[in-house]
């Protein structure tokens, strides 16, 4: 296959590493990519409808689905520090959740997995897009929420505080970094595709991460209304030695992760 799918979020740490294929500053090896733009939860749901090649998803979909993708070694989001946090005005505490509306930014995301972890007990969770999430708790639409991306810059600002930081939680709980979201391709490709598209990705974060200031006129297109500084702090938390290559440590965390949800009974087995 020479032309296929390809799909990823608008967030900056994603038009980052992806600036280098979609704008052919690299070796593509011939290879052509369709590609569009979308928030995670939908990217989740195209993976399950399997209607895309190739795109960025949840570590939590990838492994209810890795009978049917393979996961790339470069383009993962994983790391220390850089978790989902659960969010709310003052005065809630963990220990409420079974009385509050929780805003949860898509029922497929690593970050419901997390929060599934953390606080176990029946909450009445609302899903909705992570964008819209500070907005209905400052609203009162929900009473707390889980954010992730570049809202971690920015609840404190507009008044929220937080009631626990599910990445730290997760963290201590496993001692190994969190695997947030990684680069997925469709087994029916075939393999001679699979290895050509590891490579290319490969090229395109080396390119990136060693060619800082070039992805950042498409950074900014798609992150327009972004602070500049929240842009930089973005890509500096989620992309990293981890992004490049998965290595045998990155592995290694996202087993963890699975062995984790399987002991919360969260993801089913796969063989």
């Amino acid at each position: 296959m020479n032309k296929l799918s390809l799909a990823f979020s608008p967030c900056p740490n994603d038009t980052f590493i992806f600036d280098p294929i979609v704008n052919h500053r690299i070796d593509l090896e011939g290879m052509k990519f369709d590609y569009t733009l979308h928030d995670v939860e939908t990217l989740n749901n195209m993976a399950i409808r399997g209607t895309t090649h190739m795109l960025k998803v949840s570590f939590f979909t990838y492994v209810m689905l890795r009978k049917k993708l393979v996961l790339l070694d470069s383009g993962s989001a994983l790391g220390f520090g850089n978790g989902p946090i659960l969010i709310s005005k003052i005065g809630c505490r963990l220990s409420d959740i079974p009385d509050l509306k929780v805003a949860i930014p898509g029922e497929h995301t690593t970050a419901h997995l997390l929060f599934s972890i953390a606080a176990p007990q029946p909450a009445q969770k609302i899903f909705m897009h992570f964008g819209q999430i500070e907005d209905a708790i400052l609203g009162g639409t929900v009473d707390a929420g889980v954010i992730i991306h570049e809202n971690r810059f920015t609840y404190q600002k507009r008044g929220l505080y937080p009631i626990m930081d599910l990445g730290a939680f997760y963290e201590n709980l496993t001692k190994q970094p969190i695997p947030l979201g990684g680069i997925v391709v469709k087994k029916s490709v075939g393999y001679d595709t699979i290895n050509k598209l590891n490579r290319i990705l490969f090229r395109s974060v080396d390119f990136a991460m060693n060619n800082p200031e070039i992805p950042m006129d498409f950074v900014r297109e798609h992150a327009r209304e972004m602070d500049p500084e929240v842009m930089k702090q973005h890509i500096n938390l989620y992309v990293n030695a981890n992004t490049l290559s998965l290595g045998t440590g990155g592995h290694v965390a996202i087993l963890k992760m699975i062995e984790v949800a399987r002991e919360h009974k969260l993801i089913p087995m796969v063989e």
